[in-house]
């Protein structure tokens, strides 16, 4: 089945590489034009290469995500020239460590909040009023099954993206009563460098290529989907509910 996002805009952030980098392109040749926000400059001119070669059209950003009023300025920008936001996905973030909760450092746990969680409130914060301009906004927040698993040497990582999902749970829950569609996903293991840096003795052929997530990803992005408030688990190709402790 073809999506077809033309004339959507889509702000894609940590795009440079792994799953954000192929979920932009994957919103590009859908025809949407996407915002591409990372850190690393040479990724987003790639990204950038590769959607003009597929006939699709992206704006750079680049700058560091725990920059809050550069997230600021982001979403005012956004509106001084396009007026609107059809679709987010929020896919910044960093690992930090595994390791002991206790061994863990101030500064990497201090870091990896800031980067996973302040910043993903943040961008909530600058774009929701551009979402809800649109006649189908939709918000993608990447987390990870380690959210609602309490993994022994996650914590700090796993601490974060459980918030990550309590942010998108909220957003959801207060924007029902509009168009806006807000749902958490959990991509599952992936060949990415975060992966690599998690499971270093991984053969990566073993896990699934980004690609395959971003192409599950982009039918959540379409006007005709109607999914709010859950979460969207990758492995599975399909929502299921948040439930109360048992």
């Amino acid at each position: 089945m073809s999506i077809d996002l033309n004339g959507r805009i889509a702000l894609v952030t940590g795009a440079s590489r792994g799953i954000g980098y192929f979920t932009a392109l994957a919103l590009a040749k859908a025809g949407a034009h996407v915002i591409a926000c990372a850190r690393t400059v040479g990724g987003l001119e790639e990204l950038d290469d590769a959607i003009q070669a597929a006939g699709g059209t992206a704006t750079l950003v680049p700058f560091d995500i725990t920059d809050m009023q550069a997230i600021d300025r982001l979403g005012a920008s956004i509106f001084e020239r396009w007026g609107k936001l059809d679709i987010l996905v929020a896919n910044a973030g960093i690992l930090g460590v595994i390791s002991p909760l206790g061994h863990v450092e101030a500064k990497v746990f201090e870091k990896v909040m800031l980067t996973n969680v302040t910043a993903t409130w943040r961008l909530i914060r600058s774009v929701e009023p551009l979402l809800l301009k649109s006649d189908a906004g939709r918000a993608l927040l990447l987390s990870s099954g380690v959210a609602n698993d309490a993994r022994a040497f996650w914590g700090a990582y796993a601490t974060s993206k459980a918030a990550v999902e309590m942010l998108g749970r909220t957003w959801a829950a207060e924007t029902s009563h509009t168009k806006l569609c807000v749902n958490n996903v959990n991509p599952g293991a992936t060949r990415t460098a975060m992966r690599a840096q998690a499971m270093p003795g991984e053969d990566p052929k073993t896990v699934p290529h980004p690609s395959e997530v971003a192409e599950k990803l982009l039918p959540l992005c379409a006007p005709d989907m109607t999914e709010t408030g859950r979460l969207y688990v990758v492995r599975e190709g399909k929502f299921v509910d948040y439930k109360l402790p048992e």
